[in-house]
């Protein structure tokens, strides 16, 4: 459970140190010229752009062993908390000012982190069935149509699909770690959730850059913290095995709804909010 929350730091802090990097990037594009990529090439070399990485690959490795120690409704959980790190940093570094209902909103995560970290068990022991990880695969490939769909859309109904798309992709990442028993390479090229962890990832990645670019930040968000975190959580029940400590799964369902209940009421912070104006 330290790991899925050490996940969830380093992935809210990231967001904040990179959209800061992104803005001073932004601030030269008038001698600078270009495009996005122009962009990129100049936020890579702002010193917290590459922190803000390097956060991203450390939580992703602790996501990865949170994965195989907890069970995923407990990881999926703690990484939508990382909307209420990415509060909390936008408030002290961009001085982004919150209103009381997004202070009680970054109380409620933490209170619901902490009945899932007293209720939930140790990961479930079972493989799941024959089929599973091909049904990654069928829906990974689902989310990128999902976006080709979505992207005939606009407004509203646009970002959310995209974002639901997103979390089903990082769902996918979820699961297939799970799935995943051996690193060998021959073993790796076997295993039909290798290819669903790749193409799951790359999707939702897409899906989500997608939709913060053209759409509403918090409809996007919402979606994709429904989407990571609901359909990982019954695959790990159902099939997985994952349970709770005896007798202490009510807390654990009422910890998961009010986690992600208050992970909804951050949205906005999905993409670092712009610094306040006076």
């Amino acid at each position: 459970m330290m790991c899925a929350l050490g996940a969830a730091v380093c992935y809210g802090t990231a967001t904040v140190l990179q959209a800061m990097a992104a803005r001073a990037a932004g601030s030269d594009e008038v001698g600078g010229g270009g495009g996005d990529a122009a962009l990129l090439l100049r936020a890579l070399r702002q010193w917290r752009y590459l922190v803000g990485l390097a956060l991203d690959g450390l939580g992703f490795l602790l996501q990865i062993a949170a994965l195989r120690s907890v069970p995923i409704y407990a990881v999926g959980a703690a990484l939508a908390a990382s909307l209420a790190v990415t509060a909390v940093v936008a408030a002290r570094l961009l001085r982004v000012r919150l209103s009381g209902l997004e202070w009680g909103a970054v109380g409620v995560v933490c209170a619901g982190l902490g009945m899932l970290g007293l209720a939930s068990g140790t990961e479930g022991e079972r493989t799941g069935p024959d089929w599973l990880p091909y049904a990654m695969v069928a829906v990974a490939v689902a989310v990128l149509l999902l976006g080709a769909v979505a992207g005939r859309l606009s407004g509203r109904p646009r970002a959310l699909l995209m974002g639901l798309g997103a979390g089903f992709g990082f769902g996918v990442v979820e699961v297939t770690v799970r799935l995943i028993d051996s690193l060998r390479p021959a073993d790796l090229l076997a295993n039909p959730a290798a290819y669903a962890l790749l193409l799951g990832g790359a999707a939702a990645f897409l899906l989500l850059t997608s939709a913060l670019q053209r759409g509403s930040v918090t409809t996007a968000t919402a979606g994709l913290v429904i989407g990571e975190t609901v359909g990982p959580a019954l695959v790990g029940v159902v099939w997985l095995g994952d349970r709770t400590r005896e007798g202490l799964g009510w807390l654990a369902v009422l910890g998961f709804a009010v986690a992600v209940t208050g992970a909804l009421l951050l949205a906005r912070f999905g993409e670092a909010p712009a610094t306040a104006e006076t």
